[in-house]
């Protein structure tokens, strides 16, 4: 895959640009800490879908193309701030320890098998989707591993995506490869590759360890630096290759 460059200006070129205006000076984008983990507004576009407008155009364009075909791509999820994925967070911190009497650190590893820590989820970025097929009528929780199988109501749609996303520049994050890591495996959740590797790229080159021991959210003080060490390399880098 064709990685893409995205520049802009930043202020200091604005500056040097004031200065000596026959000077073209650009830098990559680098997207700040607070953007990163959710805790600043960002633009998002389309009604139910919530994605920055690159990753929103490209969305229409792959489900446009799936409609025609006879797939219904709807967004179950997309962008998450970090209040919202403390919420989740803090929910099933307290039903595994409180409801079903796990110790913190079960808990924990019960929680990221499926959620992310706060600051940490993909969601944040504006460019990773949880999607289904909208035609099939399906009772209790959509998001099952076993309904995206051979012969489960999402059967098609993952032969659509598995032969289509990627044109579109949609990859799916967590894939079934049995050597991988980290989360489980999510034939739902597809990230925006244009805008997402670039931005793992800055997220990786900061200080994650330091940045959640500063966090207060439930559960919390029970991360150890070799938890941490353990959760970046396993849950936010042993993904598809492809977003790396």
């Amino acid at each position: 895959m064709q990685r893409r460059s995205f520049i802009k200006k930043s202020s200091a070129s604005g500056l040097a640009l004031a200065v000596m205006p026959t000077l073209m000076i650009t830098q990559e984008v680098e997207y700040s800490i607070l953007e990163l983990m959710g805790k600043v507004e960002i633009p998002l576009y389309g009604k139910g879908i919530n994605l920055r407008k690159e990753a929103h155009d490209a969305f229409l364009e792959m489900k446009k193309a799936a409609y025609s075909e006879g797939v219904d791509i709807k967004v179950v999820s997309s962008y998450r701030s970090f209040d919202r994925q403390t919420a989740i967070w803090e929910r099933k911190f307290l039903q595994y320890t409180e409801e079903d009497g796990l110790k913190p650190l079960n808990a924990i590893d019960k929680i990221i098998e499926y959620s992310t820590i706060p600051g940490t989820s993909r969601h944040h970025w504006g460019t990773d989707i949880d999607i289904v097929d909208g035609q099939p009528k399906v009772e209790g929780d959509v998001l099952v591993p076993e309904k995206f199988g051979v012969g489960g109501p999402y059967e098609n749609f993952k032969a659509w995506m598995d032969a289509n996303a990627n044109k579109f520049g949609f990859y799916l994050v967590y894939t079934d490869n049995p050597k991988r890591k980290g989360f489980k495996y999510e034939p739902w959740h597809y990230s925006y590759a244009p805008i997402s590797i670039p931005m793992l790229e800055t997220f990786r080159r900061k200080n994650i360890m330091q940045l959640l021991q500063r966090e207060d959210f439930l559960g919390a003080e029970h991360f150890t630096s070799g938890f941490v060490r353990t959760y970046i390399l396993d849950n936010i880098l042993d993904i598809n290759p492809e977003l790396l």
